[in-house]
């Protein structure tokens, strides 16, 4: 821990003109020595499995080899952390990012890297590597190590040390006994993206990207045809023939709150599918607002909903680009967009952040304050996963009446997320399946007319759109199967008194998928959209209409001429709709996205 914390101290000294440059006070890069342990913890008690090992056999056998081995073991994991470290503070400056797996491809080439470094840096590297691992290991043979003792075995404490012991570091690998595992989004607390990576633990970042892309090392697993082929094809799936749109709102300049559905189905709305009194309050806001009645998840799960809408970029199979943030923090987003409009910006979340690495990718994204549980203490109830949506949606009106407009914020509901504990009076039989799930979805639509109520009595209403849509679906009533279109699918509406009364209560049966928010939100700003390849503009006519789905290492591909999902793993179509003769294109087209969107995925 003294180690982890001497190398963050070195990691903020070396780069203290950045932190002048960006206008950090002093104080801020203090709290990242607070935010950092918990991960250093984790980090350390994975370093002390093979410690405890050692020691366990020295307690039984008491000879000179295990104490050798210790301090060999000890000796790797300082030299092995501080090449990391070093490293780490040699890219950082131009790459702005931790050391990983991407950089390990230049050391094949090390007469490069001392060309491209000063020749002051990087003998100033040298000595630290070397000061470091020299002084380190000193501290550690004079105070740490395992030590030389005459005193006969004693079964007792060796028992309680044998089962107390494994429990302790595993609680601390955990990060402890919380329901969501720790990761590196709890070191996360600044919008300065230089503190978020002086508090994560390098060694940890560094050992969970080489895991991370280690599947991936040989080649791309979704290579189905010649690279410059799918290239071709992704890019004719994604040209735009006439750039123009139907615009629906009464203002360039609207605030923008998005409402984050946890896991709302198709089949919980009536306009599109769905059972009758599950969501009439959603129902009551269709009536002045535009439904999109034929849209997609792109992932399964909520960190891949949040990348899904907020940089509109796809959801991927096998892995969640949020998982590693060296690559997400290279997405385009929605609040950089906007904040050059001069919008501030907030996001809202009830639960914790750290799942899924979405607090590091919100907290990258340039949000002005990202609020979770932890920010309010006991304030509110709560139940096993988060503040309930009633208060949190409230607590979103009050942050929204201090913000200056325009703003963007954007509220993650969680009621209708498994155990379902939301302090519901009533529990109603929806279903045989999924009740308690219905009821879950019911209790958030409940707590929409409240929300809306207020917010109508406050100044900043009538210049404010609404956008209302889940992070992903949901097992239903209806029962289908995971990897069908029919479980994918999902509502979007967007509401407000900024749309034209001439849209207000329209359908739009449109195909596409929640990566279209971003472009077609910035084309109804007069915003330049280009930077996100992935979405489209649904209400430009002209685009080509289609969703993409991954499911698992699976494939769903949605367009107007067909419709399969493909298996990679066992080659298989689980499900196939298209017509003879579109058959080879189809299937083509759908391939060709996502072997072009995986290798994006590896590039970054």
């Amino acid at each position: 821990m003294l180690l982890f914390f001497s190398a963050r101290a070195v990691f903020m000294i070396f780069h203290i003109h950045i932190l002048k440059a960006e206008n950090i006070s002093f104080f801020e890069p203090i709290a990242g020595f607070w935010y950092g342990i918990p991960l250093d913890i984790a980090t350390a008690c994975y370093l002390m499995v093979f410690t405890l090992i050692i020691t366990l056999f020295y307690l039984v056998i008491r000879v000179k080899f295990f104490r050798v081995l210790d301090q060999i073991y000890m000796l790797i994991a300082l030299v092995s952390y501080f090449l990391i470290t070093c490293g780490e503070l040699g890219v950082y400056a131009e790459w702005r990012t931790k050391l990983n797996y991407k950089a390990l491809q230049y050391l094949k080439n090390p007469g490069e890297i001392y060309q491209s470094a000063s020749t002051l840096n990087f003998f100033i590297l040298i000595f630290l590597l070397i000061f470091q691992i020299i002084f380190w290991n000193y501290i550690y043979r004079r105070y740490f190590q395992l030590r030389q003792t005459s005193s006969k075995f004693k079964a007792m404490p060796y028992l309680a040390f044998l089962i107390l012991a494994p429990g302790i570091l595993f609680i601390g690998i955990r990060g402890g006994v919380d329901q969501i595992p720790i990761n590196q989004s709890k070191s996360f607390y600044s919008k300065h993206n230089i503190l978020n990576h002086a508090a994560v633990n390098s060694g940890n970042s560094f050992v969970l990207s080489m895991l991370e892309n280690f599947q991936f090392r040989d080649a791309n697993p979704f290579q189905f045809m010649d690279q410059q082929e799918a290239i071709q094809i992704n890019r004719s799936l994604h040209e735009v023939k006439v750039d123009t749109t139907l615009a629906i709102l009464k203002t360039k300049r609207p605030n923008i709150v998005i409402i984050l559905l946890e896991g709302w189905s198709a089949d919980v709305i009536e306009s599109i599918g769905g059972d009758i009194g599950i969501t009439p309050n959603f129902k009551k806001l269709e009536k002045q607002g535009v439904l999109f009645t034929n849209l997609y998840g792109s992932g399964n799960r909520s960190d891949q909903g949040n990348v899904s809408v907020i940089s509109g970029f796809p959801a991927t199979p096998i892995t969640s680009i949020s998982h590693v943030p060296e690559k997400s923090q290279k997405l385009p987003g929605l609040v950089r967009a906007l904040k050059g409009e001069g919008y501030a910006s907030s996001y809202y979340f009830g639960g914790q952040l750290i799942y899924g690495g979405i607090k590091s990718f919100v907290m990258s994204g340039g949000f002005d304050r990202v609020y979770e549980m932890s920010d309010f203490e006991d304030k509110y109830p709560r139940g096993k996963l988060g503040i309930h949506d009633e208060y949190m949606l409230m607590e979103q009106l009050a942050g929204l009446s201090a913000l200056p407009e325009p703003f963007f914020s954007m509220i993650f509901t969680v009621s209708s997320h498994s155990p379902y504990d939301f302090p519901h009076k009533t529990h109603i039989q929806f279903a045989e399946l999924e009740n308690d799930y219905l009821n879950g979805v019911h209790y958030s639509d409940k707590c929409l007319g409240p929300y809306f109520e207020k917010a109508r009595s406050e100044s900043w209403y009538k210049n404010t759109l609404f956008i209302l849509v889940p992070d992903h679906s949901h097992g239903s009533q209806k029962n289908w199967h995971v990897f069908s279109k029919g479980y994918r699918k999902i509502p979007l509406l967007l509401y407000g008194e900024v749309i034209k009364d001439e849209y207000k209560g329209k359908q739009i049966s449109r195909l596409g998928s929640q990566v279209d928010i971003a472009s077609t939100l910035l084309h109804q700003l007069d915003i330049p959209a280009d930077e996100f390849f992935w979405s489209k503009n649904l209400f430009n006519p002209y685009t080509r209409e289609f969703a993409f789905y991954e499911a698992g290492e699976a494939i769903g591909w949605i367009s107007s001429d067909g419709y399969f999902v493909y298996r990679r793993n066992i080659d298989n179509y689980f499900e196939m709709e298209i017509t003879p003769e579109k058959k080879e294109q189809v299937i083509k087209e759908g391939k060709a996205y996502l072997q072009v969107l995986f290798q994006q995925y590896l590039d970054y």
